[in-house]
């Protein structure tokens, strides 16, 4: 798992590449999302655009972001996520909390 990160005015961009699965990888990427939400960032993209798979652990990774961030008045959005990661968001009902944008300028357009 690999998190590359830019910033756009004051929106957080995080690139992540690889598996968003349990273990390191998925601590990681909570990891960096709280980080984030402490420092007082909290308008996030995720560009989902080069994660190849996601299992519930990475799911559990996104809602709790999500609900982080949200409390403390952010957001996060999910741009860019491949077919197969955006029919598992589908088929988990989580396109109902998270929403799916196909371009990550489309997200930051959307803050």
């Amino acid at each position: 798992m690999d998190i590359q990160q830019r910033a756009q005015d004051d929106i957080i961009i995080l690139q992540l590449s690889g598996n968003i699965i349990s273990g390191p990888d998925a601590s990681k990427v909570n990891d960096k999302l709280h980080e984030l939400s402490e420092k007082g960032d909290t308008r996030i993209v995720a560009d989902l655009s080069k994660v190849s798979w996601m299992n519930s652990s990475g799911l559990g990774i996104l809602i709790s972001a999500l609900t982080t961030l949200r409390n403390a008045g952010g957001e996060l959005k999910v741009a860019a996520a491949t077919e197969k990661i955006r029919n598992l968001l589908t088929i988990t009902k989580l396109t109902n909390v998270i929403k799916l944008y196909d371009t990550v300028d489309e997200a930051i357009a959307d803050f």
